[in-house]
């Protein structure tokens, strides 16, 4: 497509991963325009076309699609209330975290001011945007997704709309996202527990992957049991975790690493067993996280 038959772009917020995505959208042939507060960022975009708006105002009105990629709802809010008089008839795309909550009031706060919204996440690293697997979810304003979405696909090539709801890409954000720490920590304990022997972290990175391809390739399975409510098939029980809690106090007795980080979770497994899920598979967990103990049941509690 001509470049001058692209779509104008805004970009806001140019952290690491604001850079990348105005370095994707000049790589395109958008012309693109930028704005941060620290206005020196933005020098290597400069350097390749980019255009610096003196304020973030200017840089809302320069162009009919914003991105604005920033920490929080919070400070994406905070960034764009100065700009509130451009914002009417703008098409507004957040790629920041927050809770689903903080999505829907961000979301009735833009819609108020005259903007169509969407929320979205980029779901894998700076590097990788733009490449034609990279994973971007985007929920709100349907019209706004079509209109756009050729534009928005050069951020990376497996672009999805959720849905219309203005909190989907926030809940999945958050949803996806819990995977993360829970399994580095385990990486980082593993670690630890090598280098106490004298062996290297990179030596188990080849053993590492492979575990993890092992993980992903029950996710289906587990999603399966989990939607349908049979978690029968013990063959991964409860009980089988429950009993390895032992060795991994033993583990780090023997290695001086800490592994009390796990405490938490060996009580989740202690409370699924008492709950009569000894002999069901460890997806069993899903039912003691829906109700934590102590507490009524949520808003959502009743959705299948």
């Amino acid at each position: 497509m001509p470049e001058q038959h692209r779509t104008p772009v805004t970009v806001i917020g140019l952290g690491s991963m604001g850079s990348a995505l105005a370095s994707a959208f000049l790589a395109a042939g958008h012309p693109t325009t930028v704005w941060n507060r620290t206005a020196a960022k933005a020098a290597p975009l400069t350097a390749r076309g980019a255009r610096l708006a003196a304020s973030a105002t200017e840089a809302v009105a320069a162009s009919p699609l914003v991105v604005v990629c920033l920490s929080t709802f919070g400070a994406t809010r905070a960034a764009l209330e100065p700009t509130a008089s451009a914002l009417t008839g703008r098409d507004l795309v957040t790629l920041n975290s927050g809770a689903p909550h903080e999505a829907r009031a961000f979301h009735a706060w833009a819609s108020g001011e005259g903007a169509r919204v969407l929320s979205g996440a980029v779901k894998n690293v700076p590097s990788a945007v733009g490449a034609p697997d990279t994973l971007l979810y985007y929920s709100g304003n349907r019209a706004l997704f079509d209109a756009h979405a050729d534009t928005l696909r050069v951020l990376g090539g497996d672009t999805v709309h959720l849905g219309d709801e203005p909190d989907l890409a926030a809940l999945y954000e958050m949803a996806v996202g819990s995977t993360l720490l829970p399994a580095l920590a385990g990486f980082f304990q593993g670690a630890a527990a090598l280098r106490s022997r004298g062996l290297t972290a990179e030596s188990m990175v080849r053993f590492s992957e492979k575990w993890l391809d092992m993980i992903k390739s029950l996710l289906p399975v587990y999603a399966s049991e989990i939607d349908r409510g049979d978690y029968s098939d013990g063959a991964s029980s409860v009980n089988l975790f429950l009993a390895s809690a032992a060795d991994d106090a033993a583990l780090g007795a023997e290695t001086g690493v800490d592994t009390t980080w796990l405490a938490p979770l060996h009580e989740l497994v202690r409370r699924a067993a008492d709950a009569g899920h000894g002999e069901d598979s460890i997806a069993a967990l899903t039912e003691v996280l829906r109700k934590p103990a102590g507490e009524a049941d949520s808003p959502w509690q009743a959705a299948p």
